[in-house]
């Protein structure tokens, strides 16, 4: 075994010991989706598909799911671009000063949850947005701005100048330098900051509740309220369903670049 080998194995096997510790718990809500009992009770006894068969058939439910859909998609595209901007703008900033703005638009994530739900829900009475769409769509917009901010940032660091200098000298206009040199080069950039921003919004649930109404009810609100009101052993197939939506949404950009990679490396290897 040599010394690269003798290195990576300890590091390999330590993160997959972390990974494992990370997800088990996360995992243990599967099969209780297929539990035949009424309870959370753990080893499964009995598997039934009856909590599915509710889940699909509860307009409670699939309201639910719908609301928390729509909105995510929504605070999605509007992050992504807001974000986007905000990342154009940092960088034609003066370094103290991007700083400065930079961390205060990382305040989202550094404030607790609760508080910014006090505050979100404090401004909203004046403005009376409580319990619409508009005002959770706005909040969540505000939450997901930081995970948009991230990845585009990073991105336009990497991005050499002189590719749109030379666009430019070829006579290509702002519009079409972005379009034709400098998005292609953001685009997995700005693809992962809509995925955090949809994953944001769909998991989220403090500020959520504090804007609820009967008729405005988010996923991860009726799943909380489930579970501290009637118990009802539907969650378990909610978290599943959202489990698997979350990791599909984060893995499926990663999946297809691996493969556009591997593509690449071997139309390379073929040219040469």
């Amino acid at each position: 075994m040599n010394e690269p080998t003798r290195i990576r194995l300890p590091i390999r096997l330590w993160a997959a010991v972390a990974a494992l510790l990370l997800v088990a718990p996360t995992l243990v809500v599967i099969p209780l989706s297929f539990s035949d009992r009424r309870s959370f009770a753990f080893p499964i006894e009995g598997w039934s598909l009856q909590w599915y068969e509710h889940f699909f058939t509860d307009q409670r439910w699939l309201g639910s799911l719908g609301t928390s859909l729509g909105i995510a998609v929504i605070v999605g595209v509007a992050a992504t671009a807001l974000g986007t901007l905000a990342a154009y703008g940092l960088k034609g900033l003066r370094a103290r000063f991007a700083a400065t703005a930079q961390i205060a638009m990382m305040l989202p994530i550094l404030v607790p949850g609760i508080v910014a739900a006090i505050a979100i829900f404090g401004m909203y009475l004046r403005w009376n947005l409580n319990g619409s769409i508009l005002g959770v769509v706005l909040a969540h917009i505000t939450l997901a701005l930081p995970f948009v901010l991230i990845p585009v940032s990073t991105a336009l660091r990497g991005l050499d100048e002189t590719h749109a200098r030379a666009a430019a000298v070829l006579g290509a206009g702002p519009v079409a330098r972005f379009l034709q040199v400098e998005l292609p080069i953001l685009l997995p950039g700005i693809a992962t900051g809509f995925v955090f921003a949809f994953v944001t919004s769909l998991d989220e649930v403090v500020v959520a509740y504090f804007l609820q109404s009967p008729t405005l009810r988010t996923l991860p609100v009726q799943m909380y309220s489930s579970v501290t009101v009637e118990t009802d052993p539907s969650i378990a197939a909610a978290s599943t369903l959202l489990l698997v939506l979350s990791t599909l949404i984060i893995l499926i950009p990663r999946l297809v670049q691996l493969v556009q990679e591997r593509r690449a490396a071997h139309r390379q290897g073929d040219a040469e």
